[in-house]
């Protein structure tokens, strides 16, 4: 069996020998909205939770900042912004008094040549001036606004804070930790402190247990303290409306929910469980799984999250993950570092950060993991991983240490970054 599946902007080529396919694992196949424009505008003057629509809660003098994602999420923020600017525009509010935020949490800014993707030219061009990008360590540029009830202290961008109206715009997929992103994640972790941040990600960790707190689920909001902690501190912000999307496998718009913070967060996040959550009734024992784009290794671990969910405790995960910018900085490698499961969780307790919980997640993983990947061998090595020079390569190695097995059984996962399967029960 030849397989092709996605590996940055290309594709690599493999044969599948001595193995029994159970399926591929993919996004479900739905269409792009056929009329967008007129589906963002309804969208936005329909909104779900609320009375009013954002344009008719602003008054002429207002100030308006809209919050976009950063570089590392699609979220098709340069077909919503024009509609919302225009429809801003009409009802008083001029460019002068609108900004752009990107949300970046603690990634890296965007360059610029990604302003220009993530905006659209046009609207780049417009308000190159009143863009701005957050900085979770600039303590001059953020505000305290509360304390949720599990003790994150909340302190978000002055910007986003001064603002007469905060719109806040994304993508909704099921996301490892927050049990969706877009929604409350847009302001914590986008525009929070890095102090708010590490709070709110150490619940990841058991309280009482050195593993992974197992109420901390994707495709989970109620009853996970990170994501019920991510809406309080959303709320104590101040969210006048959310714009949030729902994108199909070729990463255009299939849907767009708008109106209040968690209503229309919630009902996004039902579109988006049909459309990326599957079940499968039994693991196998190889899954071959891509990052498609995800440009560096942290973005591409929920890609190997997601295939780990289909594979055996004995089994092996081919893992595609071109990783162009490397294992995703130095806040990253500090953890990956550490090398055992006991020294991440003790540095945890001691200082909670998103990637020491992304290098815990992975000690688990990666030594069941073989990687294609531009990342040195050396890289892989430090992930506890195996780096193979060709998914055929790949292809062959898993195939000897599974060789005990008369005919393995094996997933192909060709969207692994979105596609998230369940163990039916």
């Amino acid at each position: 069996m030849k397989i092709a599946l996605p590996y940055g902007n290309s594709a690599v080529t493999g044969e599948l020998d001595g193995v029994r396919c159970l399926g591929v694992l993919d996004v479900a196949d739905v269409a792009e909205l056929p009329d967008l424009d007129r589906a963002i505008r309804q969208a936005i003057e329909r909104p779900i939770g609320l009375d009013k629509n954002i344009y008719d809660m602003v008054v002429k003098g207002n100030t308006v900042t809209i919050l976009v994602s950063d570089a590392f999420r699609y979220t098709g923020a340069d077909s919503l912004l024009p509609i919302l600017i225009e429809g801003l525009n009409r009802a008083g509010i001029p460019d002068e008094a609108i900004s752009l935020l990107f949300a970046t949490g603690t990634h890296r800014a965007p360059r610029e040549n990604e302003r220009t993707l993530i905006l659209g030219p046009g609207i780049y061009r417009r308000f190159r001036e009143r863009t701005h990008v957050h900085d979770p360590y600039d303590d001059s540029n953020l505000v305290y606004v509360g304390t949720t009830s599990r003790g994150t202290p909340v302190r978000i961008n002055r910007r986003a804070h001064e603002a007469d109206a905060l719109i806040a715009t994304g993508a909704v997929v099921l996301h490892y930790f927050g049990g969706f992103g877009g929604g409350r994640k847009s302001i914590l972790p986008g525009i929070a402190s890095v102090e708010s941040i590490s709070h709110n990600h150490a619940m990841n960790l058991d309280p009482h247990e050195d593993r992974l707190n197992p109420n901390v689920r994707i495709g989970i909001l109620d009853g996970n303290p990170v994501a019920e902690d991510m809406l309080e501190g959303a709320r104590l912000a101040g969210v006048e409306y959310i714009i949030n999307t729902v994108l199909n496998r070729e990463r255009r718009i299939a849907a767009v929910f708008a109106g209040e913070l968690d209503a229309a967060h919630r009902a996004a996040a039902a579109y988006a469980r049909d459309i990326f959550a599957l079940t499968i009734t039994e693991r196998a024992d190889l899954v071959i799984a891509s990052a498609g784009t995800a440009k560096n290794f942290v973005q591409s671990h929920k890609a190997m999250y997601n295939a780990y969910q289909a594979v055996k405790p004995d089994g092996r995960i081919v893992f595609l993950a071109k990783c162009e910018e490397g294992l995703g900085g130095e806040s990253f490698m500090k953890w990956a570092r550490l090398g055992s499961r006991e020294a991440i969780i003790a540095g945890l307790r001691r200082q909670s950060e998103i990637n020491g919980q992304t290098a815990l997640s992975t000690i688990e993983k990666a030594p069941m993991t073989l990687f294609v990947t531009d990342m040195p061998e050396s890289d892989v090595h430090m992930l506890g991983g195996q780096k193979a020079e060709s998914l055929e390569q790949a292809l062959g190695l898993a195939r000897k240490e599974l060789s005990p097995l008369a005919e393995p059984t094996a997933y192909i996962m060709p969207s692994a970054s979105y596609t998230v399967p369940f163990l039916r029960p």
